[in-house]
């Protein structure tokens, strides 16, 4: 929904055009029911924009909200792929436009005495909000409140925010490296302002928890407030993909309350090397087998033999996109478009990962949870899952 929540016309219905359901995101395997809102603060770019997972009281017949929430992130993904907007986000749409996340949209928040833990959640780049709903999905069913961020440096294929004057949508397209200009130096300049924008979150939650009416721009109905017992503060932790994987790594130098990382196949490109020392948490590296280079495992090395917390993994089979939604895609073309699907199966992969971070989540945050039956993860021990980098890598 937009500045004006106007309801979404333009979404096709499933069948419409032959665009048959392409997409089925699992349902959370925790204890659970999951719900999900949009929040918008702020009326300006400097403003913050999530989408929240959090658990719910369960609902019968409740709505589920959209996968690609407007037309515009059909045209954003086009664009970010290098194909023609003018086919590319009809296509997309045709695909994806009646895909729904399996949660319950502004469902009844769940109290629990001393609240959930907090995941902030960074996406990699061309990415938005949503495109992570499996992993918040399963995170919150199992007892997280997750905040998928939608940043606003240029990173996202497509992103909005809805100003003061007339409530009137500004979007803000994807941002391509400008000509001439050196990539390290945008790049650090953009994931700076990424994890600035993952500790603007924390604030959020603790302005809401200090009792602070934080107005929601989008969904005025979902009063924020009911978050203010809910989340334990003491319990924060910051999760990405790719360009969010190193966004994360950034928010531990920048905030002292995030206890620990999770980074997803992360792109390590962008950090400068003074920064390295200066990460004084545990960092879990999650890679995929198909992705990394040796420099950015060189840099992942560097953080581990300072920190003995810190683990890396490879999920053999894998390939950048499997970490993402796109991941469960059963359409050939987006397949043949977008070059995404690893030979393991999703399912699998989405197991490997969820229950890895489960792990390392119970062990950084000191919860009382069962999630240390998977800490053998944690040494890369397991079916389709190795100890350090991938094995194509380990000559060089």
């Amino acid at each position: 929904s937009g500045c004006g929540a106007r309801p979404l016309t333009h979404c096709l219905q499933p069948g419409a055009m032959g665009g048959e359901q392409s997409l089925a995101l699992p349902p959370g395997k925790g204890p659970h029911g999951v719900g999900c809102v949009d929040v918008m603060v702020g009326r300006t770019r400097q403003g913050l924009f999530l989408r929240l997972f959090y658990p719910c009281e369960p609902r019968a017949g409740a709505e589920r909200p959209r996968w690609i929430p407007r037309y515009e992130y059909s045209r954003g993904m086009a664009q970010f792929g290098g194909r023609s907007p003018r086919w590319g986000a009809p296509l997309l749409h045709v695909a994806f436009g009646s895909c729904r996340v399996p949660v319950s949209w502004k469902g009844p928040f769940k109290p629990r005495s001393g609240g959930y833990p907090l995941v902030i959640f960074s996406h990699g780049l061309g990415a938005f909000r949503t495109l992570y709903s499996s992993i918040c999905t399963e995170l919150a069913s199992r007892g997280f409140v997750v905040a998928a961020l939608e940043h606003r440096d240029g990173s996202a294929s497509a992103t909005y925010f809805c100003t003061a004057e007339s409530g009137q949508e500004e979007w803000i397209q994807h941002q391509r490296l400008p000509p001439g200009q050196k990539e390290f130096y945008f790049r650090n300049m953009q994931v700076h302002q990424r994890a600035n924008e993952c500790v603007r979150a924390l604030r959020l939650f603790q302005a809401v928890r200090g009792g602070q009416p934080v107005p929601n721009v989008l969904h005025p109905d979902f009063d924020l407030s009911v978050l203010k017992d809910g989340v334990d503060l003491a319990k924060v932790a910051v999760m990405g993909h790719s360009f969010g994987g190193v966004t994360a790594v950034l928010a531990l130098v920048k905030e002292p309350s995030f206890r620990c990382a999770v980074a997803l196949d992360a792109w390590m490109f962008p950090l400068e090397n003074t920064l390295y020392p200066e990460v004084p948490r545990p960092v879990l590296f999650i890679n995929a087998e198909k992705f990394q280079t040796p420099e950015s495992i060189a840099k992942m090395k560097r953080l581990s033999s300072r920190n003995s917390q810190t683990r890396i993994i490879t999920v053999l089979g894998s390939v950048h996109h499997s970490q993402t939604d796109f991941a469960f895609l059963t359409g050939k073309l987006v397949r043949r478009i977008f070059n995404v699907g690893g030979t393991l199966d999703p399912h699998k992969g989405l197991d490997i990962i969820s229950r890895a971070a489960l792990a390392f989540l119970q062990r950084h945050l000191d919860l009382k949870e069962d999630f240390d039956r998977w800490e053998h993860l944690l040494d890369g021990v397991g079916d389709s899952v190795v100890p350090a980098a991938p094995p194509c890598l380990s000559n060089l």
